[in-house]
């Protein structure tokens, strides 16, 4: 009779030992993995504002907000553009002011064009160098000597001073200009930017009455290479700060599948934290963003944006203040304090996002909303939109926007077992 080959082997202490260490490695792991599990919430917890389209209450009293844009002299064609779209499809009912930014004088041109196309009031602010310029603590030639290694490195808009400004400007410099502290709500919008849907309700109203934070229309993916150390440093703030790990952070993490004791080695490379975990790149595009300013210069976020300026990643690198916004978000928001306006059509070169109108909430016959155009598409069921222009979507990159909407919309979660794959 044939001896059972190896059998013997797994009566060595030294065998067992080993395998008992390996079975402890998978499950730490796989516990590792499920400690980032973000559960299905049982509810909607960031419904659509308005389905549709409703008579403006052009009545109601204005929430204390403005819309802002930064934009330089030779922007004007641009910024009318922008200005003009927003006024169709929004401003014309609720005369917010605008608020202009500009780290030089504006032209008198410019005031009187921009001034001819808003409803509401218009203000023009310079802003300081303080403001819009290197860090007190850093050379100017050094920050210089900065910038021009990010183009030599084929950073993405890394060899553009003003643009390593503008990112810094803000990611937490914007809410102190000194035009903007009376209000407590602002609205970005950018030269260059289009809206394709009406926008029949005031989005700052129903922000403050459904207790939101900040809204946004896209979320996608960062280029890693304009942030490689980015979420090391956020990582490390939150650490220091002891902040809990929420699961809209969750949403942001990709947690290693490296075992504990070789984690070290993936805590090495970029886009990681001291632990060994990742960010998934996901992020929101601010140049569109309504937001709560009280949450911008809440002591919390004030400490953690002059935390990340003094590293000097925002010219040693090329943090954007997308990602710093939405990992600010992930860090100290809650889940349900986000909002996602999914019924704004909007147009920023490259991405389109155009939701379907609202089967049978059009308002045809609206005085104030005057006629229904001819480029505006079919209701549909299940649509949420009012008058919008396009059907065409260019975000293909849905893998983000269900990652952050996965704590608090079920339907950002798959339908089959497992269909996250990615996350």
């Amino acid at each position: 009779m044939l001896p059972r080959l190896g059998s013997h082997r797994w009566r060595s202490p030294k065998l067992q030992l080993l395998g008992l260490i390996l079975l402890g490695l998978v499950l730490e792991v796989l516990l590792h993995q499920y400690y980032y599990h973000v559960p299905r919430p049982s509810e909607d917890l960031d419904a659509v504002f308005q389905v549709g389209c409703a008579e403006p209450d052009t009545r109601a009293p204005r929430e204390n907000a403005a819309i802002i844009m930064l934009a330089r002299n030779e922007d004007l064609e641009s910024a009318l553009t922008s200005l003009q779209s927003l006024e169709d499809h929004f401003n014309r009912w609720f005369n917010y002011p605008v608020v202009f930014m500009n780290n030089e004088p504006f032209s008198a041109d410019f005031k009187a064009r921009v001034s001819a196309v808003v409803s509401g009031e218009t203000v023009f602010e310079q802003l300081s160098s303080d403001s819009f310029g290197f860090p007190s603590w850093m050379d100017n030639a050094q920050g210089r000597e900065l910038v021009r290694a990010n183009g030599a490195l084929g950073v993405h808009k890394g060899d553009m001073e003003s643009y390593h400004h503008m990112c810094r400007f803000y990611s937490g410099k914007f809410y102190d200009v000194p035009a903007l502290q009376r209000y407590k709500w602002y609205w970005r919008v950018e030269p260059h930017v289009q809206f394709s849907c009406a926008i029949t309700y005031d989005p700052f109203r129903l922000m403050r009455e459904r207790g939101k934070k900040y809204g946004y229309t896209v979320s996608l993916w960062e280029l890693g290479n304009t942030v490689p150390e980015l979420f090391r440093a956020v990582s490390e703030f939150k650490a220091m700060k002891r902040i809990a790990t929420s699961n809209l952070w969750k949403g942001f993490v990709r947690p290693t599948w490296m075992p504990w004791g070789l984690r070290w080695i993936k805590a090495t490379q970029p886009l990681h934290d001291a632990a060994g975990d990742s960010w998934n790149l996901c992020h929101f595009w601010s140049n569109f963003e309504i937001g709560d300013l009280d949450f911008f210069r809440s002591e919390a976020h004030r400490e953690f944006f002059e935390f990340l300026d003094h590293k000097g990643g925002f010219y040693a690198e090329r943090w954007g203040d997308a990602s710093v916004h939405a990992l600010a978000a992930a860090l100290l928001l809650k889940p349900e304090e986000l909002h996602h306006f999914e019924d704004f059509g909007y147009f920023h070169d490259p991405w389109v996002v155009a939701p379907a109108n609202a089967a049978g909430k059009q308002l045809p016959d609206s005085e104030v909303l005057g006629p229904v155009g001819k480029n505006v598409v079919e209701g549909e069921e299940g649509g949420s939109g009012c008058r919008c222009e396009r059907k065409q979507i260019r975000n293909f990159q849905n893998w983000c926007m269900n990652r952050v909407q996965r704590p608090v919309r079920p339907t950002a979660w798959p339908n089959r077992m497992w269909g996250d794959w990615k996350g």
